[in-house]
């Protein structure tokens, strides 16, 4: 089933955050039908640094190939701001789909930009954000690939600001329509209010964000389609790095924290490693 047909059902799709191959095929496992590769967690993965704007075009549509690579499930991939104007967002958009994305999510923030959950952004025109939606309409191979538009503006001009630039961008033709970081269930209900029905709604829950943490049930109840946790993996995965290292450190030995980690064939089978190597050999067999 592609991503938009899913959207097109009742049921809320709950897409958790990866940011490389083996994040994605544990989602994989766990039954998630569609994953989220967020711009902030490449960042704070593969540099080590947050979400400012970072990380390149190139880095993103890199990780998308290899995780698509290893799983068929649709991924949502942050495009942030398409990485200049109209153009660069056209050229994003078919580097991206190529790589394998089933939706780009496009923000209305200049360039570079930073966390939605970050103070101090600022926002690009309306209108032109509307023409680099229309642009990657354009240049997208496929319709089934979405456009996510995500519009920073409560943080910057407004709630009130916030839903009338959302209603422009879905005059301009996106697919998913995304307000970051509301800070009531209030503004979240009023949402769901305005769109739901004509758009499938994205809410976005951030562990220590700006929007209070819904359970997609309910948000499903109010009238949400979609709901990402984009940040989470690495959230958890940097504490349970934190206190790994801290025990090595100092008991020099991975002993005391062996309950906490998989051992050397436990992770091989979540791997699959043996049924790879039966695999190579049925092909020196000659298939």
């Amino acid at each position: 089933m592609s991503l938009r047909a899913r959207l097109a059902e009742d049921h809320i799709l709950v897409a958790p955050g990866i940011y490389d191959g083996l994040t994605a095929s544990l989602a994989d496992q766990a039954g998630f039908e569609a994953l989220y590769l967020s711009g902030a967690a490449v960042a704070y993965t593969r540099l080590g640094r947050p979400d400012i704007g970072l990380t390149t075009a190139s880095e993103m549509a890199d990780t998308m190939a290899l995780i698509a690579d290893r799983t068929s499930l649709p991924v949502i991939i942050d495009a942030d701001t398409g990485f200049g104007n109209a153009l660069n967002a056209q050229r994003t958009m078919r580097v991206y789909e190529r790589a394998g994305a089933a939706a780009l999510q496009l923000e209305d923030q200049t360039y570079p930009k930073r966390c939605g959950h970050l103070a101090d952004k600022s926002l690009i025109p309306a209108a032109e954000m509307a023409g680099k939606i229309s642009a990657m309409a354009d240049a997208r191979a496929s319709d089934e690939t979405l456009i996510v538009a995500r519009t920073d503006a409560i943080a910057v001009e407004g709630f009130e600001a916030a839903l009338d630039r959302a209603g422009a961008y879905v005059e301009a033709g996106a697919d998913v329509l995304f307000i970051e970081a509301p800070r009531s269930e209030e503004q979240l209900q009023t949402i769901a209010t305005e769109f739901a029905g004509r758009i499938p709604l994205l809410a976005n829950m951030v562990e220590g964000g700006a929007t209070p943490i819904q359970s997609a049930e309910h948000l499903e109840r109010i009238g949400f389609s979609l709901v990402i946790f984009p940040g989470g993996i690495v959230r958890a995965l940097a504490r349970a790095a934190q206190d790994y290292y801290g025990s090595l450190r100092l008991h020099g030995s991975n002993k005391p924290f062996a309950n906490r980690m998989f051992d050397f064939n436990g992770l091989n089978d979540v791997l699959g490693t043996d049924d790879m190597l039966t695999s190579g050999k049925r092909y020196e067999r000659g298939g």
